[in-house]
């Protein structure tokens, strides 16, 4: 027997900005079979820029972390907003893509039918008391966006179609950023956008090799736009590689760092025509995006968190030399762990992007 059409579902994400962004091939997957169906996305207050103007998603509901650091009265009052809102859709289907208590409860109490993952950490008969399916969850080998549609096999959907992950930009983003693009002197020239930086130290490239590879980029007559989050770590990292290079003339580098918010770093990868990063959240944009790449990876699971599209060329440091095991990392260690990667063979992939 098929399942009955769903008319309003809801999807939860509670976890960082790249996560929530791998899950919009799961709402692209329902829209792709039910158009008229009303997906709604819960995640984290933080993170709900990362889904803005994405056609898709209906409403964004947000849970504010900070609630915490609120008098217990205002607590509950935001908490029975958010329940009162979250109940008063009646979903047909809630699917839960975060193993916390928290999400298995709203997926439990605010829709007909619930399905979430076997998650290994959950094997209990609490967590399968609070969903009405759980599919298997995948082995490392199968990327995160497989993870997240597994959730979706209670609805039998038929196969041939392959969701994409999605991120749309609205205009007044992309007069933004090209206003402080034209504020650094861009005219509209053609560039290469480079984002050296994660909020993990482990998963970056030296500053010597990032700068090798980009001064190759200046004298093959590219200009650059270099970007870092607002972390002040990011931003030495750049002004580090940025003093290192010498543009020749007629090349410009144009450098905003700390200073684009999420939404104009991805009219800023929009714009370029290649992007190069490492494993963090502006390569999984890049590859929402559409746009080819060059990606970096260390000591990460590259099968489960590599760019989603056709588009990304990925280099991994453990073609070149020894990794340690992505499960024993201290992601608060300073260590880079990417130093076994030759720039000649960035510089390959590189070429390879520019020439297809």
């Amino acid at each position: 027997m098929m399942p009955t059409k769903p008319e309003r579902i809801l999807i939860i994400k509670l976890r960082h900005h790249g996560d929530v962004l791998l899950t919009t091939p799961v709402a692209d997957r329902i829209k792709q079979a039910y158009p008229d169906c009303a997906i709604d996305m819960l995640v984290y207050r933080e993170t709900a820029d990362i889904l803005r103007d994405n056609r898709q998603i209906n409403r964004i509901l947000t849970i504010d972390r900070q609630w915490k650091k609120l008098g217990l009265r205002q607590r509950l009052a935001c908490e029975r907003a958010l329940w009162g809102s979250l109940k008063a859709q009646r979903y047909d289907w809630v699917f839960n893509l975060s193993d916390q208590w928290r999400a298995a409860a709203v997926a439990k109490l605010c829709g007909k039918r619930s399905g979430s993952l076997r998650y290994s950490k959950r094997d209990n008969v609490l967590w399968r008391f609070c969903h009405s399916v759980l599919s298997e969850d995948l082995k490392h080998e199968h990327h995160i966006v497989e993870h997240h549609l597994a959730v979706l096999r209670p609805l039998q959907l038929a196969g041939g179609y392959c969701p994409r992950v999605r991120m749309e930009i609205a205009p007044d983003t992309r007069r933004s950023l090209q206003g402080k693009l034209q504020n650094r002197g861009w005219q509209g020239e053609p560039y290469v956008l480079a984002h050296p930086g994660s909020r993990w130290a482990f998963k970056c490239w030296e500053n010597d090799k990032t700068a090798q590879l980009l001064q190759r980029l200046l004298e093959s007559g590219r200009h650059l736009v270099l970007t870092a989050a607002p972390d002040s770590g990011e931003q030495a990292m750049l002004a580090d590689i940025a003093g290192r290079l010498k543009a020749p003339k007629g090349m410009h580098i144009w450098i905003l760092s700390g200073c684009l918010n999420l939404r104009e770093l991805a009219a800023a990868i929009d714009g370029a025509g290649l992007f190069i990063g490492v494993d963090s959240v502006p390569m999984h944009m890049a590859a929402a995006l559409d746009k080819p790449q060059v990606a970096l990876f260390g000591p990460s699971w590259v099968s489960r968190w590599r760019p989603y599209s056709a588009r990304a060329e990925v280099v991994w440091a453990g073609d070149f030399g020894s990794l340690p095991h992505p499960d024993s990392i201290n992601s608060n260690d300073t260590a880079r762990l990417l130093g076994a990667i030759p720039v000649d063979a960035v510089w390959q992939a590189v070429q390879k992007q520019l020439a297809g």
